[in-house]
């Protein structure tokens, strides 16, 4: 590492996987009890289940954001952060948040909207948290000696993050409005300024790994943000019509969804001509398989599965049911936690000292993990369109249909268990990494 505050990055990269292994847990309880293994349902009810596992899902994500950009920032500013133990601050105050959030699922301590379940008050403590975030990021990076387009993105895709929440708070009586701006926060985060910071992320780790000159791949940049802004707001009507907005949303969201796949697509194109295009071959090979492979599966789970069942003829079936699971599913592995993992791999050997990439318990995690998520999608795949057929067509009672279709979740599973075993090697690798090192600072 070329600058000693970015083993702050570390430790949120360790909180991270601490709350991706939690996840993965409550995953496996709503999994178990899709077939009928409910020992816990008194304990932990499948919609507290659903819950934490969803609210997880955004947190650990965002934790790995806020990591990847502590790691990158510095490097990208050439400076210092301007405060390490301010972001240590922001790092528990963000744990705590996300504890009490936690427990207070479990008594039922929420509101009842998907995804924003987390109560009004620890909404403002969220707030706090990122807006501290955000004071630390920005004030390096416009401290610093050069804003590079990389590091302008990235914390572009981070401040409208920050800003898109906003409009999740505001209190309405009618449930239209509250979905209404709901999906400003959940649609536009996800399928918007995530893209973004997805973007800035992806061109820091091809710049570093493929010696393709910065200029090149930057280009890019301004390429992706383009189409992302295209498609994604527009974007975000295809889930206006079911909450009882103008019928015109059902097709001004079809047209643009349909718009979505090539934001990634240009993705993907970008991150396997600059790998070709490289002039240096990278020893961190595992870094590299991530990086390209969260392109490539984004592509897939975001952009194709996306505009299978956003477009107005086929969502009129497929939306709410498990359809629009299997799409969530490969499109969150790839666009998102993928990424996470790509600057996970290329961070720990850097600021710990310690070259463990060359070992087979990286590359073991990438592909069991990736073959896995693979058979989950599919699973879920072939239980939806099931679901579809006989709730939706042969008009059968929603519970018959989640009897019928049970046996797909017993295969889904089989395949969680082979993901989780990938996660696991990659935990297990990131164990023995073992903690940042001032050994591992570079000499200027």
């Amino acid at each position: 590492m070329k600058y000693k505050s970015q083993k702050v990055a570390y430790w949120f990269f360790a909180l991270c996987m601490l709350l991706f292994s939690l996840q993965i847990v409550y995953g496996f309880i709503m999994g178990f009890d899709r077939i009928g293994i409910q020992g816990l349902h008194e304990i932990v009810p499948f919609n507290v289940a659903r819950a934490v596992h969803t609210n997880l899902l955004v947190v650990w994500l965002l934790t790995g954001f806020m990591g990847a950009a502590y790691y990158i920032i510095p490097e990208e500013a050439q400076r210092e952060l301007i405060s390490v133990k301010w972001a240590y601050v922001q790092l528990i105050s963000l744990a705590v948040v996300g504890v009490v959030a936690i427990v207070g699922f479990h008594f039922n301590h929420w509101e009842g909207r998907k995804f924003l379940e987390i109560p009004r008050e620890l909404d403002f403590l969220v707030v706090i948290n990122v807006l501290l975030f955000l004071g630390l990021i920005l004030g390096t990076l416009f401290k610093g000696k050069r804003q590079t387009t990389t590091a302008l993105v990235l914390t572009m895709g981070l401040l409208f993050a920050a800003l898109l929440y906003l409009p999740g708070m505001i209190w309405f009586d009618s449930q239209v409005m509250d979905s209404f701006f709901r999906w400003w926060v959940v649609h536009l985060w996800v399928e918007g300024v995530w893209e973004l910071i997805m973007g800035g992320i992806l061109s820091y780790l091809l710049i570093k790994l493929t010696g393709v000159d910065r200029e090149v791949i930057e280009k890019w940049l301004y390429v992706i943000v383009g189409l992302t802004f295209l498609s994604g707001v527009l974007g975000t009507g295809h889930h206006y019509y079911y909450i009882g907005v103008n019928k015109i949303w059902l097709i001004v969201g079809g047209i643009f969804s349909a718009l979505e796949p090539l934001a990634f697509l240009a993705m993907a194109l970008f991150a396997v001509n600059m790998y070709r295009k490289g002039e240096k071959s990278h020893p961190n090979k595992i870094a590299l398989f991530w990086t390209i492979g969260s392109s490539i599966v984004s592509f897939v789970g975001a952009g194709l599965l996306g505009f299978a069942h956003t477009l107005p003829q086929t969502n009129l079936y497929t939306h709410g049911t498990l359809v629009t699971a299997m799409h969530g599913h490969y499109a969150f592995w790839g666009a998102y936690a993928m990424i996470v993992l790509a600057i996970i791999s290329y961070a720990l050997p850097n600021v710990t000292g310690r070259k463990r990439y060359q070992s087979t318990t990286g590359m073991a995690a990438f592909w069991l993990s990736n073959v896995g998520m693979l058979g989950m999608t599919v699973a879920f795949g072939v239980a939806g369109v099931v679901q579809v057929y006989l709730e939706r067509k042969m008009k059968m009672e929603f519970m018959v249909v989640q009897n019928e279709i049970s046996i797909h979740f017993v295969v889904l599973l089989i395949c969680a268990t082979m993901f989780t075993t990938g996660i696991g090697l990659f935990i297990y690798d990131f164990v023995k990494y073992g903690r940042p090192s001032d050994e591992a600072l570079e000499v200027k």
